[in-house]
């Protein structure tokens, strides 16, 4: 269910900040799925600069960090926490996602240049399981399967005070922390030498429409 707008008011300070607008189109956005919709729906932002949910809104692009910026801004508008969680690869990108739970299961809203990469509903029964549904997904443009780690939930609540939703600022600060938080691993040295590659059918599947100029270029 929708939080009414004086709630958000009252209890969101990043919402303060927010247009008549904006208001009206995260309203829209009534639950997890829909925001992913949205994501799925604006282009690939290949470049490096991280900017807020509402540039997002603006601009209609975003790449994964931003789109997990956003995707935690529009979850907690319409009453969920404002999680993301950080995915170390090797010789890839790093991917992050907007987590959330339902009914004790966690689910995820998520930009990436990959189709594998995305959304996933909330039927896992812990965070490691999630993470671990995207495993055999994850994979760079040579096939290799790149995860390695996944961090704690951050909560962006802590960020409030900077107004990460709105600001016009650079929000690297947020990967910096984002970087330091605690990783756990997913694979140890003897299953990474005995990983095969994704198959060249799986490779096309997921890079359909990706952006050519934002997907990671390998050491081969």
């Amino acid at each position: 269910m929708i939080l009414s707008t004086e709630h958000r008011t009252l209890f969101h300070l990043p919402f303060m900040d927010w247009t008549k607008d904006e208001i009206g189109f995260l309203e829209s956005l009534g639950d997890p799925y829909k925001i992913q919709c949205f994501l799925d729906s604006i282009i690939y932002n290949p470049d490096y600069k991280c900017r807020s949910p509402r540039w997002v809104i603006r601009k209609k692009s975003a790449h994964c960090f931003e789109g997990a910026l956003f995707a935690a801004a529009a979850l907690r508008f319409i009453g969920y926490k404002s999680l993301i969680v950080d995915m170390k690869a090797f010789n890839d990108d790093d991917h992050v996602i907007a987590v959330f739970k339902e009914d004790g299961f966690w689910g995820a809203v998520a930009k990436s240049n990959f189709t594998t990469l995305r959304y996933r509903e909330p039927v896992y029964r812990s965070l490691r399981e999630l993470i671990m549904s995207y495993f055999d997904f994850y994979f760079n443009i040579a096939g290799d399967k790149s995860l390695r780690s996944y961090s704690i939930p951050l909560n962006l609540e802590i960020f409030d005070s900077r107004k990460w939703t709105t600001t016009d600022d650079d929000l690297e600060y947020i990967g910096d922390k984002l970087e330091h938080i605690r990783h756990y691993p997913v694979v140890n040295k003897k299953m990474i030498k005995n990983l095969n590659k994704a198959s060249d059918l799986m490779l096309k599947a997921g890079t359909l429409g990706s952006n050519e100029e934002g997907l990671f270029k390998p050491n081969i």
